[in-house]
C-alpha cells in the first residue's frame, strides 16, 4: 500500500567542492525523513532519479525525490524488518526481509509486493543484496552464515554455507569480473566466491582480532574494507596476495561502518565511533585520506552507502531519521 505523498526536507552543511571536479571537502545536504524513528537506510538511486530506502523500524520501502523533498511509502508486512534495497533498470525495487527470511519484488507500478522465500530456514536473514552484471542478485544471510545468489527470470535463490561457523558475512561486492567478495564481520576473513563451482574461498587477514564489516572493489580489483574494530582501512591485492592497513583519522575508537568508493578510485567511508559522525575520503592512488567533515545532523549510525556516478555523490541513511547526500565529485 502507498501512502499519501510527505513532503520535509533540510538543507545542512555546505561546503565547496574544487572546479577540477575533485572535491578533497564535502557537500553534504540531508533530508529529514517524516516517519519517526524509523531507521531510514541503505538508499539507493534508481534512473529517474528517486533515492530508495527501507524503514528498518517502521517496515516499508520509500523514496525520495531531491528536487522536492516529497517522500513517498510503501508499506510491508508488520516485523519484515527490511534492511537493504536495490533498484533494477526496469525500476523493479528488491529488498531484503531480514526478519521474515525473504527477498522481496515490489512492483513500483502496481504496488504489488513478491516474495522469495529463501530455501534453507537456517537462512533466516537476509542482509546485503547487489546485482552482477546479467541482472541477477548476489546477497550475504549473517546470522544464518550463507552466501546467496537469486537468479531473476527463475527466482531461484542457491545458498553456499561458509566454511567457518557463526563468521557472520556481511558487506558484499562484485569486482571487474563479476566475482563475489564478502566480509565476515565475525571473523577476520575475506571471502572469494568460485562462481563456477560456487565455493567459498575464506582469506585470512593479519589480525587476528580485525572485524571487516563493509568493503569496495577499485578499478584496479584491489578489495577494500573497513575494520570496524580496530579502526583500520585495509587493502587487499589478489594478484600477489599483499595486504596494507591505514589507521583511521580518528583513531582505534573510529569504527568505521558505511563505505563506496567512487569513479576516481577514491573510498568514502563514515566513521561511527566519534559522535557527529565523520564522513572521510581516501585517495587509493596518492595513499591519503582526504578532508574529513562530520555529519550535520549527528549520523547516529551510517551503515552502508550507495555512490551514484552519473551525479557525483554518496548516499546515506543515518540512525537520526535522515537520509543524507554527499557530493563527492
Amino acid at each position: 500500500m502507498t501512502t499519501k505523498p510527505l513532503c520535509l526536507a533540510v538543507a545542512l552543511g555546505l561546503l565547496g567542492i574544487a572546479e577540477s571536479g575533485t572535491a578533497d571537502s564535502l557537500e553534504i545536504k540531508e533530508w529529514l525523513v517524516p516517519w519517526e524513528k524509523s531507521r531510514p537506510r541503505d538508499p539507493y538511486v534508481d534512473k529517474l532519479g528517486r533515492v530508495w530506502f527501507v524503514g528498518q523500524r517502521g517496515h516499508y520501502v520509500a523514496n525520495l525525490e531531491p528536487e522536492t523533498g516529497e517522500f513517498n511509502r510503501y508499506d510491508l508486512e508488520p516485523g519484515t524488518g527490511p534492511h537493504n534495497l536495490i533498484v533494477g533498470d526496469d525500476l523493479t525495487v528488491w529488498y531484503a526481509g531480514n526478519l521474515k527470511r525473504h527477498i522481496g519484488r515490489l512492483d513500483t507500478a502496481t504496488g504489488r509486493i513478491t516474495k522469495i522465500e529463501m530455501p534453507d530456514s537456517d537462512a533466516r536473514d537476509p542482509h546485503t543484496l547487489t546485482f552482477d552484471s546479467n541482472g541477477d542478485i548476489w546477497f550475504t544471510v549473517q546470522q544464518g552464515n550463507f552466501v546467496g545468489k537469486l537468479t531473476v527470470a527463475s527466482s531461484r535463490i542457491r545458498l553456499i554455507e561458509m566454511p567457518t561457523r557463526k563468521s557472520r558475512p556481511y558487506g558484499i561486492a562484485l569486482d571487474s569480473s563479476d566475482v563475489p567478495w564478502v566480509v565476515e564481520f565475525g571473523s577476520n576473513k575475506l571471502v572469494r566466491i568460485d562462481v563456477d563451482s560456487m565455493a567459498p574461498i575464506e582469506i585470512e587477514l593479519p589480525r587476528r582480532k580485525a572485524r571487516p564489516r563493509r568493503l569496495a572493489i577499485t578499478s584496479d580489483d584491489r578489495v577494500w574494507w573497513v575494520d570496524y574494530a580496530l579502526g583500520l582501512l585495509g587493502r587487499y591485492d589478489p594478484v600477489n596476495g599483499e595486504f596494507t592497513e591505514w589507521p583511521l583519522p580518528s583513531g582505534d575508537d573510529s569504527r568505521p561502518y558505511g563505505m563506496a568508493a567512487d569513479k576516481n578510485d577514491r573510498l568514502w567511508m563514515v566513521e561511527t565511533g566519534v559522535s557527529p559522525n565523520r564522513f572521510v575520503g581516501f585517495d587509493t592512488r596518492a595513499e591519503r585520506f582526504l578532508e574529513g567533515e562530520e555529519v550535520p545532523s549527528g549520523g547516529g549510525t551510517i551503515r552502508h552507502m550507495y555512490y551514484h556516478e552519473p551525479a557525483g555523490e554518496v548516499w546515506f541513511g543515518t540512525d537520526t531519521n535522515y537520509v543524507g547526500r554527499a557530493k563527492v565529485h
